[in-house]
């Protein structure tokens, strides 16, 4: 079957760790260890996050003086080729030596009425502690909010409409290609007031873009996957329970944190709901089990 496995920026750079190219690249290995297993029996397509790398880029782009700050856009581009490099070697060190595997930059539209741009949600770049988030935010003028026990800044992240580039993709899957796109929700567009299409200075949610590409591809499994082993209600307290199978309708009674479960769970219900599929959200290390239906929070449309 064709699968679309998303993998959280939290997956590829854990929590905490130094933002290295060698981190990186170490946390890329262990998911393509988990990953090329899927590829020898699915279609796979490979969705990635990228707020860690974003954020390190646009903290980069701040430090020098000589121009003007990259707009995040762009940055978004960067580093869907670098991750997209990282699995594309980890991957095909992996897989029989003929195995193709391609990286397309992905374009995704959002509306310039979108909602969210007066609301910043999405978490991007190093955690701080509450005082050094403070401190830099109001330095740079950013928006902060917490992010777990930390402090991150957080961006405007508009609901994806539209996938340029999915006729490629297309073309790509049809000869058996492994493919990863849309890294970090794909790079934000929108057509201005003239009709051209132009960059927006915003990240999308790479699971909301995740879903919307798993359902014009026809695939039938969406795998979420993170650094937790599943859907928790209570989070964080004495209580927490892991929700191990539900429905659209089940789940969404409960609230989920907007900047980290919260469009994972929106994402999930989306696909079920209108493809009738399967979704999962769970750790990147039971990818295989989360495939057989025996980890991670199963979605199902009844």
């Amino acid at each position: 079957m064709r699968v679309v496995v998303a993998l959280g920026g939290n997956a590829l750079l854990r929590r905490g760790e130094p933002l290295t190219a060698e981190n990186q690249k170490s946390n890329v290995g262990d998911a393509c260890e988990a990953l090329a297993p899927i590829a020898l029996e699915h279609g796979l397509i490979i969705t990635h996050g990228n707020g860690p790398q974003i954020g390190l880029l646009a903290l980069q782009s701040a430090s020098y003086e000589g121009v003007d700050e990259y707009p995040l856009y762009l940055l978004g581009a960067q580093t869907e080729g670098q991750i997209g490099y990282m699995i594309e070697q980890g991957l095909g060190n992996l897989l029989p030596i003929e195995t193709p595997l391609a990286t397309v930059l992905t374009m995704v539209e959002v509306a310039l009425d979108d909602p969210a741009f007066d609301n910043p949600t999405k978490p991007i770049g190093p955690v701080y502690s509450e005082e050094e988030a403070r401190k830099v935010a109001e330095e740079r003028g950013w928006s902060i909010a917490k992010d777990g026990d930390r402090w991150r800044r957080v961006v405007p992240s508009p609901e994806p409409h539209r996938i340029f580039e999915l006729r490629p993709i297309h073309w790509l899957l049809e000869k058996n290609t492994i493919v990863i796109c849309a890294g970090g929700g794909g790079i934000p567009t929108a057509y201005n007031s003239d009709g051209d299409l132009e960059g927006v200075e915003v990240v999308i949610d790479k699971d909301r873009a995740s879903a919307l590409l798993a359902r014009q591809l026809d695939a039938r499994l969406l795998i979420l996957a993170t650094d937790a082993d599943g859907v928790y209600l209570d989070w964080g307290t004495d209580k927490a329970r892991k929700i191990e199978r539900t429905t659209p309708g089940e789940i969404e009674q409960y609230e989920f944190d907007a900047g980290s479960m919260g469009p994972k769970v929106e994402a999930a219900c989306d696909f079920v709901r209108r493809t009738g599929g399967r979704a999962v959200i769970g750790a990147l290390t039971d990818l295989g089990a989360m495939v057989a239906g025996e980890a991670g929070t199963q979605f199902t449309i009844e």
